[in-house]
């Protein structure tokens, strides 16, 4: 049995105070958030250490994804990383800035647009993807490859009915 945690001290306290309240979710969704915390630190490590800030990584996997020729529509791009048309725009005028997407005419319409991303990046996005990666495996070097099959399945199932 693996010793106590800092989330069995909080709820052996919240236990005392309220003994008639059930605190089991605080069991999995208290680690849960403290486990958040690292991977947004392992995640902002990894994204600076390539020189990228997270949202220019989000825009760029997105791309990325697409494979060659690593293109899509802004509007594509905005419904992947889930903000708004303004703020799309805004993101892809700075990272043509830093050279690391085009915008194109799109040849199926010529009123539409593609945004495609340069070879520099796809160098930085998978510089940070191979950072990240590696850091985000070092966040499970508790489990065992089973242990991370299964606790996957169970996020899995989860999440599912939120997204």
């Amino acid at each position: 049995m693996p010793e106590n945690d800092e989330v069995d001290r909080i709820v052996a306290a919240w236990q005392q105070a309220h003994p008639e309240l059930d605190f089991s979710p605080l069991q999995v969704l208290s680690r849960v958030g403290r486990l958040a915390k690292h991977l947004d630190r392992a995640r902002r490590d990894a994204f600076n250490s390539s020189g990228l800030e997270p949202w220019e990584f989000d825009v760029l996997a997105a791309l990325r994804r697409e494979g060659t020729p690593f293109q899509s529509s802004p509007k594509a791009l905005l419904q992947q990383t889930l903000v708004s048309s303004g703020t799309m725009t805004n993101r892809i005028d700075r990272l043509v800035e830093r050279g690391f997407v085009e915008r194109r005419t799109d040849p199926h319409d010529g009123r539409g647009v593609l945004v495609e991303m340069t070879d520099a990046g796809r160098v930085a996005v998978d510089n940070a993807m191979v950072d990240l990666v590696k850091r985000e495996r070092e966040l499970l070097g508790a489990l065992s490859p089973a242990d991370q099959e299964r606790l996957a399945g169970l996020l899995r199932k989860l999440i599912l009915d939120f997204d």
